[in-house]
């Protein structure tokens, strides 16, 4: 045991033991601290006055570089817009709804859209569906200016399209100029104005990315050789101008196809021939003509639901071009189908949707071949589109 006390003393290292340092040095070690910490707080000072000193002077704001000229395609789109906006306009809504858990109390709907001065009487094109049961109709044709209060003098569902007149004209109303949509080429520069979520005046380009779709409207109704476009088409934009790169019109927009509400490229425009065609209508008549041949269709559903393509005839109209023509209908007696139409002038027809679309297309006064089926057999039949309204 002593042996081994022994050598852990002699392997002890050699410690030298701590001792408080003498007063003359705690003196210089103080005096350092002091002496850092006024060097510093004169650092701050100096740094202080410096910024004040900056404060002080005014600070000027730098020089605008030059612009130059804008770009040729630059001042076109400038040019255009100055000369088409004021023929564009802002059509807000108000219609009264029946509120509250009882249904006792009354408020207000509100909507909003676009359209575009149509003539120098006060008439301004927009959707149906912008002014669909609204009561009260506002058109605000200049930006800051009040709103001008309008009605409904024509509507067409089939075709969303409507008609309503200031009931109050403004001197130097400017109608919008027109163009034609039949000879639009895919590619070629669009332009659309409007008023996307109330934001008025608001000009977005693009290109016309297809041509002759079909675009539902109301039950069984399409709007064929619609104009699908990638210019930025928004809700509030319903209604307004289309425009060509010389600032005709070419197109009524109308409609967007998106996940989210909101633009994905995807726009429709109702083309300006058939806006030229049926506005004119429904200025004199509040209406339009509906395109038919004389016979009732068998309900689509029943018929998709029978794996038929095309229309199937359920009756026809006496002294009609389909009674003229020798078209068979379904016979209730035998429960046998009669003719089913399934081509108008080359075009297929599978839906009676697109059998609508096509007389149209076809217009009144004019003549349909159409191509039917009975018993596995197809034949061509030729008979003239008039208006079923009547």
């Amino acid at each position: 045991m002593m042996k081994l006390l022994h050598l852990m003393k002699k392997n002890r290292p050699n410690i030298a033991p701590l001792r408080r340092p003498s007063w003359s040095a705690s003196v210089l070690l103080t005096g350092s601290i002091f002496a850092a910490i006024a060097g510093f707080m004169a650092l701050i000072s100096a740094d202080l006055w410096a910024q004040r000193g900056m404060e002080s002077r005014p600070i000027e704001p730098r020089s605008i570089a030059p612009r130059g000229a804008l770009l040729e395609h630059e001042r076109g789109l400038v040019t255009l817009f100055e000369n088409a906006a004021p023929s564009v306009a802002y059509i807000t809504t108000e219609n009264l709804v029946r509120q509250g858990f009882f249904g006792n109390e009354i408020g207000v709907s509100q909507g909003a859209g676009s359209g575009f001065v149509w003539d120098s009487a006060g008439h301004i094109v927009t959707n149906f569906h912008v002014v669909q049961g609204a009561q009260k109709v506002f058109v605000q044709l200049d930006a800051g200016k009040k709103a001008l209060s309008a009605e409904v003098v024509g509507a067409a569902p089939d075709y969303d399209l409507a008609v309503v007149k200031l009931r109050e004209v403004p001197p130097n109303l400017k109608p919008i100029p027109l163009g034609s949509s039949r000879d639009l080429k895919i590619g070629q520069m669009v332009i659309a104005i409007g008023n996307p979520f109330g934001l008025s005046r608001t000009m977005t380009t693009g290109i016309v990315s297809a041509l002759d779709r079909h675009l539902p409207t109301t039950d069984f109704a399409e709007i064929a050789g619609a104009i699908q476009t990638d210019a930025a088409i928004n809700p509030g934009n319903s209604g307004g101008p289309l425009l060509d790169s010389a600032g005709r019109l070419i197109g009524v927009n109308t409609a967007i196809r998106s996940s989210s509400g909101s633009s994905a490229g995807v726009g429709f425009s109702i083309p300006a021939d058939l806006v030229n065609r049926i506005v004119p209508q429904l200025i004199a008549k509040g209406r339009a003509y509906r395109p038919g041949i004389g016979i009732v269709p068998i309900d689509p559903f029943i018929v998709s639901q029978n794996g038929i393509r095309g229309v199937v005839i359920d009756s026809i109209t006496s002294r009609t071009p389909a009674a003229e023509s020798g078209l068979t209908p379904y016979n209730r007696r035998t429960r046998q189908v009669g003719d089913v139409i399934v081509g108008v002038n080359g075009r297929i027809i599978e839906t009676l949707s697109t059998l609508v679309a096509e007389l149209d297309r076809v217009g009144i006064g004019n003549v349909a071949e159409l191509t039917v089926e009975r018993d596995g057999k197809s034949r061509k039949v030729r008979v003239k589109v008039i208006d079923t309204t009547r």
